[in-house]
């Protein structure tokens, strides 16, 4: 039994310091996304083509965003009529603040079910890869927006799920704080 307890004592350490590093500073395991890669327009307003969005689906998202610390959901700040910004407290330090597209908002939801959000470049490029995104049209236009991207609809909860991870991932890079501690 002591080598049990030895290996369980090993395995959640490990697993403490997984969870307690940044996402930034992770490598997210992004699966490949299984359903189509949406068509998009090349220009602003970015927003995807012929997708409606699950209305279940967004107000899961919803639901699990206004969880996460000095988050509220409101009126977009920088994007299209009827898109919901993810805004900061004003007493949130933030850790990139120059990926911030406007106000305190790093990330919105449109009414299609697609997301915009600045992630770590890395994780954008890996997301992008696996199908998950595609960057928006100024992501070269301005300095700190290399990892600005379109997330597409989740379609499915466990699409959803992935898509939950890229937004607490946007999250943790501009405010610097881990939604795992």
């Amino acid at each position: 039994m002591p080598k049990f307890a030895n290996f369980l004592t090993i395995t959640f350490a490990t697993f403490l310091c997984m969870a307690l590093t940044p996402v930034s500073a992770q490598e997210l395991d992004l699966p490949l996304r299984e359903t189509p890669r949406p068509q998009s327009t090349n220009g602003v307003p970015h927003v995807q083509i012929g997708v409606e969005a699950d209305p279940e689906l967004s107000a899961e998202l919803l639901r699990r965003v206004v969880m996460f610390p000095d988050v509220r959901t409101g009126p977009t700040r920088v994007s299209l009529p009827g898109a919901i910004g993810f805004q900061l407290a004003d007493n949130l330090p933030l850790a990139r603040p120059d990926v911030i597209v406007g106000g305190r908002e790093f990330a919105h939801l449109h009414p299609d079910g697609s997301l915009h959000a600045s992630l770590d470049p890395e994780i954008a490029r890996a997301a992008v890869k696996a199908g998950w995104a595609i960057p928006h049209p100024w992501a070269d236009e301005r300095r700190g927006w290399e990892g600005f991207v379109m997330i597409y609809t989740p379609v499915t909860v466990d699409e959803l799920n992935v898509v939950i991870q890229l937004v607490q991932s946007s999250y943790t890079y501009v405010t610097g704080q881990s939604l795992l501690e």
